[in-house]
């Protein structure tokens, strides 16, 4: 078996939370690569004695990983994605940041998730991809996201306008702050924190979520992920936001751009002891009532 460690950035406080984890790794016999970054902000804190280092723009779909295992939190599943593209090697998010959705296994469950891989009993979800398409080059060789798409203002305290298509048929124009097209994992993301709706991970629907928007009757809207959502944008200012997860790049109203599913997925591991209803009863504290215990 063949994993590779990734992390986006260390800080120092989790460096021997990584360095333990690594240890712990190094004790079976799981051959392990380190993602050249990561390999870098140990600052020669490494444990392994034996390791394989993968430099930064590999492409892993030459590889033989069996699993991506992250260390970080949820931003940094997000860039792993990028990273491991259509290679269909599934990410272990070990939680070392705040909320943890996608990063879903805690670090106190090392020993588990090593025998979990060991046993081949990690189960694997596949999670729905956003794809971008524009009329100008935008995100190329990473245009698709894993939990969200937006249109934001930029500079200016000014609204800006965002004319929707569904299918090629008229939705509405958005007179607001920006708007967000979100998959099912991405709904427990930016879109909640604006009123957006939850939805299982395994459901084929993506949602769109204003941002403050100055349409008071304008709601969330969740549409099927067979359809085809176009976007034009106009405002005040020259130019606007647009980003895919992480990842963001200036546009203007020349722009015009169609969100439509992905043709490949991610796979997500986790533990049999964990599943989507116990992530939103612990990280979003549902039913901390005493009346419930």
């Amino acid at each position: 078996m063949e994993v590779l460690f990734f992390a986006r950035k260390v800080s120092e406080r989790n460096v021997e939370e990584i360095v333990m984890i690594l240890k712990k790794f190094s004790l079976t016999n799981i051959r392990i690569s380190i993602y050249e970054p990561l390999l870098r902000q140990l600052n020669g804190r490494n444990p392994l004695s034996k390791y394989d280092v993968v430099p930064t723009g590999e492409d892993l779909s030459t590889n033989n990983f069996d699993y991506l295992v992250v260390l970080g939190g949820d931003g940094s599943i997000l860039d792993a994605t990028v990273l491991i593209k259509d290679s269909g090697i599934p990410i272990v998010g070990i939680n070392l940041g705040r909320l943890g959705f996608l990063a879903s296994i805690e670090k106190t469950m090392i020993n588990e998730v090593i025998q979990a891989m060991l046993d081949g009993t990690l189960q694997i979800q596949e999670r729905s991809l956003l794809k971008l398409e524009s009329n100008m080059p935008l995100f190329e060789g990473a245009n698709f996201a894993l939990n969200d798409f937006t249109l934001l203002k930029r500079d200016t305290s000014s609204m800006i306008n965002i004319h929707t298509f569904v299918n090629g048929d008229y939705l509405t124009t958005y007179w607001s702050d920006g708007l967000i097209l979100s998959t099912p994992t991405g709904s427990t993301a930016y879109s909640l924190s604006c009123g957006g709706p939850i939805m299982f991970p395994s459901t084929n629907c993506f949602v769109i979520t204003p941002v403050a928007p100055h349409n008071l009757n304008v709601r969330p809207l969740i549409i099927p992920d067979t359809a085809v959502v176009s976007f034009q944008v106009e405002g005040r200012a020259d130019n606007f936001l647009c980003t895919l997860d992480t990842r963001l790049e200036m546009i203007n109203d020349k722009h015009e751009i169609a969100i439509r599913k992905n043709d490949f997925t991610i796979k997500m591991a986790r533990l049999t002891n964990t599943s989507f209803l116990r992530g939103l009863r612990e990280k979003l504290a549902w039913g901390k009532d005493n009346r419930n215990f």
